[in-house]
């Protein structure tokens, strides 16, 4: 990697105003110039003038055309960014064309006619940090902006891209790189530091940092942030829950009808709360039934609402409770809900009743007929969407990494009780070798994989 030359659309597929075609590696400049003529006036053909180095300037837009020989196959814009100023820090050049995947396909076809090779997913942000421009959570947050659905999302891979997670983890290395030299020295000088000095020395700082890293952690908030608040809209048939999905949606995903057991499967729909995605799923009416399909959707049903985050029993306000329902109620913990719904009916169920069934479970009062009555359930979500601003560390894969370290660092003081300080050296070399990784300083090849696979090609 980076003795080639790689190229990719940086651009989604598709018909639009504009594609853009990236390339990057030694060979950017000749690449460019052998596929775009620089037009410099109205009245000189433009493949009067090829460009010429000096001709040049390194991030400045030029007005041209892209020609294969003699053939025009389209007006466009052209950059060179030379290194080390470019994202890759390797001579970079992009092709500003009209979006159409005739001119994209020309594009590419004369890019790797001329020595470029398809890039693969992720291979630029890859050569960015191979080169040192980001460390490997800058690299992810790359992603993670590109990847955003919400504000917070947003705001999290932003504030990792502008350095507050690697910032924390090289900290925090120092200072186990510091507790690591006290015990070296301990090793070292046994006559003057004895076994239970060295001990005494080392488990306050060993502390002090497990502390400091658990506080950086919170693998709910992550959790929210990557997956989103995982919220089961679930009941008997017929309460309304495909009327409550829609409502709360804005659109006609599930189907409504009469007739119970209508809704045979489980039906997703996203909303947006607090910048934070919900996931709204409307499972199939829980019920003993004979009809195999809906058997089985009452199956995935009793899955989907072990794995949710919130389960939101939906109630016939307008009907009395059967048994099964008071049982389910009575099962219900706090993070869940009790939706009374169809207060635009008669109602024969009182919240009041419900609430001695299940005390501390919220319960609300709507219709999913009634817009403004869904407000309640709607702040109730947020609030259950609260992310800590102070959480450093919002990716999955670092707050597990973070929790390997804290592990060691635990296996380390335990070892300080009942060994010699010198035994506990391993334990905190497996801490800073999994600090490392979050930053890729120690990263091996299947890491680096596994990481830059999940990019898109072209970034």
């Amino acid at each position: 990697m980076g003795d080639d030359t790689i190229v990719a659309v940086a651009t989604p597929p598709g018909t639009g105003g504009i594609s853009i075609i990236r390339l990057s590696g030694p060979e950017a400049e000749r690449i460019l110039r052998a596929v775009f003529f620089w037009k410099r006036g109205e009245d000189q053909a433009p493949d009067d003038i090829r460009l010429k180095r000096d001709s040049i300037e390194s991030h400045r837009l030029c007005y041209g055309h892209l020609m294969d020989g003699t053939e025009t196959v389209d007006e466009c814009m052209a950059v060179l960014m030379r290194a080390p100023r470019s994202y890759t820090r390797e001579d970079v050049a992009e092709l500003h064309l009209h979006g159409g995947s005739y001119v994209v396909s020309r594009a590419m076809e004369l890019c790797l006619r001329h020595g470029a090779r398809m890039a693969e997913p992720g291979e630029f942000t890859r050569r960015a940090f191979l080169n040192g421009r980001i460390d490997l959570s800058q690299a992810e947050a790359v992603m993670g902006l590109i990847a955003a659905r919400g504000e917070a999302e947003h705001h999290f891979a932003l504030r990792q891209l502008e350095g507050g997670a690697a910032t924390f983890i090289r900290k925090a290395s120092d200072e186990l790189y510091a507790l690591q030299a006290g015990l070296a020295a301990c090793i070292d000088y046994p006559e003057e530091i004895s076994d239970e000095e060295g001990a005494g020395a080392l488990r306050p700082g060993i502390e002090k940092l497990i502390r400091s890293l658990r506080e950086a952690v919170d693998e709910r908030s992550s959790r929210l942030l990557s997956d989103g608040l995982q919220v089961a809209l679930c009941g008997r048939p017929n309460v309304g829950k495909s009327s409550l999905l829609n409502a709360l949606l804005g659109e006609d995903r599930a189907i409504v009808t009469e007739i119970p057991g209508t809704t045979r499967d489980a039906l997703q729909g996203e909303m947006t709360l607090n910048g934070m995605r919900v996931l709204l799923t409307d499972t199939a009416g829980l019920r003993h039934t004979e009809d195999p399909v809906e058997k089985i959707g009452v199956a995935r049903s009793e899955k989907i609402l072990r794995e949710a985050d919130v389960r939101a029993m939906v109630l016939d306000g307008s009907q009395a409770l059967t048994a099964e329902e008071t049982a389910w109620v009575k099962e219900l913990g706090k993070e869940d809900i009790i939706i009374l719904n169809k207060a635009d009916l008669p109602p024969v169920v009182q919240a009041e009743k419900i609430q001695e069934m299940a005390p501390g479970v919220p319960v609300l009062t709507l219709s999913a007929k009634n817009p403004s009555s869904l407000d309640p359930l709607k702040e109730l979500l947020r609030r259950r969407l609260m992310v800590s601003d102070r959480m450093i560390l919002s990716q999955p894969r670092h707050v597990e990494t973070v929790r390997r370290a804290i592990r060691h660092l635990e296996d380390a003081l335990h070892t300080l009780e009942s060994m010699t300080p010198d035994v506990a050296a391993v334990d905190l070399q497996a801490a800073q070798a999994a600090l490392a990784e979050i930053t890729g300083d120690q990263a091996d090849e299947r890491l680096l994989d596994e990481v830059f696979s999940r990019f898109c090609v072209g970034k």
